[in-house]
């Protein structure tokens, strides 16, 4: 946490010097409070790729999330959401950890999203700019912020600011941390001197767009969100749809699959956040141990973790998809007993993945298929 008196000391010191005095001061007062970047970008006019933002959304690719489509001039235009706005001070901060290792290997367990192995973000993040944007406010300014909840175009920002690019899976590229950062931004009416924008150092590349599962990446920096894996098991309420079922393989809750290939990660250096450390649920808990978790337990499991946001019944969905995939004659009798879920979301996934699990049994040379699912669907819920 920022040292208070060093932070207002500073920030008496700054307030009066030149834009280019200012700037190095928030950036100081940022490194203190352990964020592994900071940049700011002049606020001149609306967001680089608004248009693109606005075709997105008449497209409908953004699913079920119809935060996104509110207010569009708002996301787009930092002008419409704070008067007198000069310059938005983005952040990164790294979360990158090395895989933990599962004690039972042989045993059905999931993926959970490197993101979500700790604890939630956004109560990290948000703590951090709090303290950023009260040193901002003793230098005379007005403040907004945001920890990917807002109406902002993050990626833009960033872009603008130096803070890494866009790349072609539309995930932010740091040329010293790689693909593992989390974005926060700060809204202010203060004169600051803005960083370069950053290059696209992407080239040919395209191992993220050939990676990806479910072909959701349909072209370089777009993505429709309703193939996605990480919007479908965590954004989407309802059934999976069944073309994408067994691609999901065994992630539970989000996917790294276009990150983890990014070449940018061989930059990539271990989080000095230690709320970021692995919990004992990543890799210690076999799958079907999941499916035992009431409502109770499943909110004290997850008291600090993003997944609490989907709640239970879309979580054991999940776990469900999973299983149907990658479990076996052991995992039956759990699936079985959900199956009878009162919960209909629970319920319907548990009886379809029952089903895949005897599928395989009944033909041992058959295997999970890594690519999308082409035949019909076997309930009304999809």
């Amino acid at each position: 946490m920022l040292n208070h008196r060093l932070g207002r000391r500073l920030c008496r010191l700054h307030a009066t010097l030149h834009p280019a005095s200012a700037a190095e001061a928030v950036k100081s007062i940022a490194s203190s409070l352990g964020l592994d970047d900071c940049r700011i970008a002049a606020v001149t006019g609306p967001a680089a790729h608004g248009g693109e933002f606005r075709q997105w959304l008449e497209a409908g690719e953004y699913g079920d999330m119809a935060y996104m489509a509110k207010s569009p001039a708002r996301r787009v235009d930092p002008r419409e959401v704070l008067p007198g706005v000069r310059a938005v001070v983005t952040v990164a901060l790294n979360y990158y950890r090395p895989a933990p290792e599962s004690p039972s290997p042989a045993d059905a367990r999931g993926r959970i999203a490197r993101y979500a192995w700790g604890d939630d973000y956004h109560d990290v993040m948000d703590a951090k700019l709090r303290d950023l944007a009260a040193a901002l406010a003793e230098m005379g300014g007005v403040q907004k912020l945001y920890v990917d909840t807002g109406p902002v175009l993050e990626r833009d920002w960033a872009s603008a600011a130096g803070l890494g690019w866009n790349g072609k899976s539309t995930v932010q590229i740091h040329p010293k941390l790689g693909t593992w950062t989390f974005l926060g931004e700060i809204l202010t009416t203060l004169e600051l001197a803005p960083d370069a924008p950053s290059r696209d150092h992407c080239g040919t590349c395209t191992r993220c767009i050939a990676a990806c599962p479910t072909a959701a990446i349909t072209g370089p920096r777009h993505v429709d969100a309703r193939r996605c894996i990480s919007y479908l098991t965590i954004e989407h309420k309802g059934a999976i749809p069944h073309e994408f079922r067994r691609a999901i393989g065994d992630r539970i809750y989000g996917c790294d699959e276009c990150l983890d290939v990014c070449p940018w990660n061989r930059f990539a250096k271990e989080s000095r956040e230690a709320a970021f450390a692995a919990r004992p649920f990543v890799a210690g808990w076999m799958l079907r141990e999941f499916l035992a978790l009431t409502d109770t337990a499943f909110r004290e499991l997850f008291r600090w973790s993003p997944i609490k946001r989907i709640k239970r019944p879309a979580f054991l969905r999940n776990v469900c998809i999973a299983l149907g995939n990658t479990g076996g004659a052991d995992d039956l009798p759990a699936l079985e007993d959900a199956a009878d879920d009162p919960h209909p979301l629970i319920a319907e996934h548990a009886q379809w993945a029952v089903a895949e699990i005897r599928r395989r049994i009944s033909e041992p040379q058959s295997s999970p298929s890594s690519t999308l699912d082409s035949s019909p669907p076997n309930s009304s819920h999809v």
